[in-house]
């Protein structure tokens, strides 16, 4: 079975490393001649955890990338696997979608039947448009020549291999017999956990084994929305918990803590933050509220879930400008820069908020970040801050600490010999990863969000 993936980025390099990785003859195309180069050379274009060396591993052997879609003769199955940007209006950009129907209709070949899946986070009828237009440009037929499928992504970034061959569900949006015998065909192997003893090392064998749901098209696409505005309602939840935690004098995380053992709530995704934010959350419920707007629903939970994130952007922005008095001629030191660990994806992350707003207000700003930083400097050419090559560097002659993303690297830094380092040691710790005590007893005036002072 030969696959095809079109798009290179977060979803469709780990995607069609992991088909490669199954023994499937994969080929990803990219109209970015650089990252077609990238891959071809065994190099990752971009970062997550254990997809370099499987790339190394697999390159010139089960993979290959192109920039050609004359490339895709004799491939059965294809992924479409290109972003779907929010637009001004909060609704999703389809013109990257639209352009791999009309360069995939002018090569499909008629002799063979194509299913072509649809793994891009897509409004719900986007199966169909994207059916109409390959007819248009094609002349070939629906159904019967190719047919469109949905099965969405669930991978996270950070986690992404594992996600894909130790999923906890598929789900296939599916209408005709033949796709459907191939996507099953297809996943098999990650269904009985049949390959390779290496690939063990991206997951927990012991993880049961995943569901595989097969449903309409349209329910498909609904069932990635929906999920991820679940998840951020579920954050914006506890980042509300911890503001009112931090009037009461209580400790989040133990309430956090003990409101997970309930398992009809569950540990993930009550973590305090500075707010949700990042490539995926922010678009898909702009996206989902944009869609209801459309036909006329209400989603009043979403749309106060989307408000309640803005508003703990400002309160940690607010907590850090009461610790300081004011925010004029201040350093500040900003520890993170992508919206969650283990990735270089910089898109829309909280960061951007809390930089441009400090310089607004006077304050000069230093940032480290591990894996981040040459996305975050592209993407905001503008900024007038200084990027450190390391982290105790945001603290020298800093006047406070402000610690925005989970990193492991961050809880190894020398925070004893960095106090010494600081005008005024403040620290704002909004992942409350850092042990308080610990850091108070080092001379820091730590601050974390939903912590009390005496912790």
């Amino acid at each position: 079975m030969k696959i095809a993936c079109i798009g290179s980025g977060y979803v469709g390099t780990v995607t069609g490393a992991a088909f490669a990785a199954l023994g499937y003859d994969t080929l990803i195309i990219d109209l970015d001649g650089r990252k077609v180069d990238q891959i071809n050379e065994g190099i990752s274009p971009i970062y997550e955890p254990g997809l370099q060396s499987l790339l190394a591993e697999i390159c010139g052997k089960t993979l290959r990338a192109s920039t050609s879609y004359q490339d895709l003769e004799g491939v059965s199955l294809i992924f479409i696997c290109v972003g779907t940007p929010s637009k001004e209006d909060g609704s999703a950009d389809l013109s990257w979608i639209k352009r791999a129907a009309e360069d995939i209709a002018r090569v499909l070949d008629s002799r063979q039947h194509t299913t072509i899946v649809l793994k891009s986070t897509v409004p719900v009828g986007t199966a169909d448009f994207f059916s109409l237009l390959v007819e248009k440009e094609s002349g070939l037929q629906r159904g019967t020549q190719f047919s469109v499928v949905s099965n969405p992504e669930f991978l996270r970034e950070g986690f992404a291999l594992g996600d894909f061959l130790f999923p906890d569900r598929i789900v296939v949006g599916v209408e005709d017999d033949r796709s459907r015998q191939r996507l099953r065909r297809l996943f098999q192997p990650i269904l009985d956990r049949n390959y390779p003893e290496k690939l063990f090392m991206y997951g927990d064998a012991d993880k049961p084994k995943p569901v595989y749901f097969e449903t309409d098209i349209k329910s498909s696409e609904m069932i990635k929305y929906v999920s991820n505005a679940f998840l951020a309602v579920k954050v914006s939840y506890i980042n509300e918990v911890a503001r009112l935690c931090d009037k009461l004098g209580a400790n989040v995380k133990d309430v956090a803590y003990g409101m997970g053992l309930d398992t009809r709530i569950g540990p993930k995704f009550l973590q305090v933050s500075a707010g949700w934010s990042g490539s995926c959350f922010p678009k898909d419920t702009m996206e989902l509220l944009a869609t209801s707007g459309r036909y006329g629903t209400r989603m009043d939970i979403v749309r106060a879930a989307v408000q309640s994130n803005e508003e703990m952007h400002s309160y940690c922005l607010e907590k850090l400008q009461a610790m300081l008095l004011s925010l004029n001629g201040k350093r500040i030191g900003i520890l993170g820069l992508t919206f969650k660990p283990d990735t270089d994806d910089a898109r829309a992350t909280q960061a951007s908020f809390f930089i441009r707003n400090l310089l607004e207000m006077g304050a000069h700003v230093s940032v480290y970040d591990p894996k981040g930083m040459p996305m975050f400097r592209a993407l905001n050419k503008e900024l007038p801050i200084a990027y450190c090559e390391r982290g105790e560097d945001t603290a020298v002659r800093s006047d406070a600490l402000l610690l925005l993303t989970h990193w492991e690297e961050f809880l190894m830094l020398p925070w004893q010999e960095m106090v010494c380092t600081m005008r005024t040691p403040h620290l704002l710790d909004t992942r409350n990863c850092l042990p308080a005590a610990r850091f108070r007893a080092m001379g820091y005036r730590y601050q974390g969000v939903g912590i009390p002072l005496e912790s």
